[in-house]
């Protein structure tokens, strides 16, 4: 798996905004983030969110990103609208729920996939929610302590 690019927020702008607007906090890149078993990456909104939350980190896959792209002829709206942590490339995502991985010797448990939310259409185009139904990413559970850089 090759990580292409890492974010962070320290805020929520959609999580816990249904009926409200969307936040503004930005989608921080960075170039490694420091993962904390249980507990998520430092710097997140999601990082001790709650005691064993499913969605301490989660991931995307740039080749969904480029489909979206295509099928929607968007140009300029970059990975970091889907609000993911990591942008992967080379891996479907969908094989890893429910399973124990590794990525740069930190390990991870797949919990579910990350569903797309109403939000979407908002961030990327109209019509991305249902595009990205079976494809929204990877949400996981930190097991072990480590940073992850760009690939």
């Amino acid at each position: 798996m090759q990580i292409l690019h890492i974010y962070l927020s320290p805020e929520h702008n959609f999580y816990g905004h249904h009926g409200m607007p969307a936040g503004t906090a930005p989608e921080i890149e960075v170039p490694e983030a420091e993962c904390v078993a249980g507990k998520g990456l430092v710097g997140d909104r999601f990082f001790g969110w709650k005691e064993d939350y499913k969605g301490q980190i989660t991931f995307f896959e740039h080749e969904q990103y480029e489909r979206l792209c295509e099928q929607f002829s968007v140009m300029g709206v970059p990975p970091s609208a889907f609000r993911r942590n990591i942008i992967t490339k080379g891996i479907d995502l969908n094989t890893l729920i429910g399973i124990e991985f590794e990525v740069q010797g930190i390990r991870f448990l797949g919990t579910q996939e990350a569903a797309p939310c109403h939000w979407m259409n908002q961030a990327f185009a109209e019509g991305a929610e249902e595009a990205l139904k079976g494809h929204g990413g990877l949400r996981a559970k930190i097991l072990s302590d480590g940073i992850l850089r760009k690939s």
